[in-house]
């Protein structure tokens, strides 16, 4: 079986910093944990950077986003009562005052769309909400690894890829590419991921 990565040192945050440059990180949509349900995702060096472990027998209504030491990041919660796929993101284990909102885009008018991210909670209610607290636009196919995350000035700052070995053989969708921007953040970024394996992935198989 091919290594994802040979190695899984701990990335600072120092290093995962760009410097100018996309970063580019590796997905593993696979726990380190024992019959745990998540993600394992490790930067250019095989340094691992973020983690999501989540009991496959548990609720999939609250994810957390962690880094290579277990140290909550973010925290992604299903928005109960709500018209359709509705999340909100939280700082750390917070739960007030979410940091942003994500709702599935469901228009036959746009195809490319498949997702909008917006400020605060604003953005879950209906599909009337306003166009201009969107931050982040997602387009694309997550079930092909093949999505583009835009903001606000249409900027492409993220995008999801199919990952290749050396030689050019294809991983399964269970690893794939996040490849970042210098204008967006990597723990947002992968926030995001999340979201969308949510929506769209073999995940949402084991959502209420």
């Amino acid at each position: 079986m091919t290594k994802v990565y040979p190695k899984s040192t701990a990335a600072t945050d120092r290093q995962l910093k760009s410097d100018g440059n996309a970063v580019i990180l590796t997905v593993w949509k696979k726990s380190l944990l024992f019959n745990c349900d998540g993600f394992t995702v490790f930067d250019g060096k095989g340094n691992l950077v973020f983690r999501v472990d989540n009991y496959v027998a548990g609720s999939k209504t609250e994810i957390v986003l962690m880094d290579a030491s277990g140290r909550s990041l973010l925290t992604v919660r299903r928005k109960r009562l709500s018209f359709g796929d509705n999340w909100l993101v939280f700082d750390e284990e917070t739960a007030v005052n979410p940091r942003f909102s994500a709702r599935k885009h469901v228009n036959l008018l746009n195809t490319k769309s498949i997702a909008h991210v917006s400020s605060g909670c604003s953005g879950t209610g209906s599909s009337s909400s306003p166009k201009k607290n969107v931050i982040y636009e997602i387009e694309g196919s997550y079930a092909q690894r093949n999505v583009a995350i835009y903001d606000d000035k249409r900027r492409r700052v993220a995008e999801i890829k199919r990952k290749e070995t050396a030689s050019g053989v294809a991983f399964g969708l269970d690893v794939f590419r996040l490849i970042v921007q210098p204008e967006m953040d990597s723990t947002v970024a992968m926030s995001l991921v999340i979201l969308l394996d949510q929506m769209f992935g073999s995940s949402r198989r084991f959502s209420p």
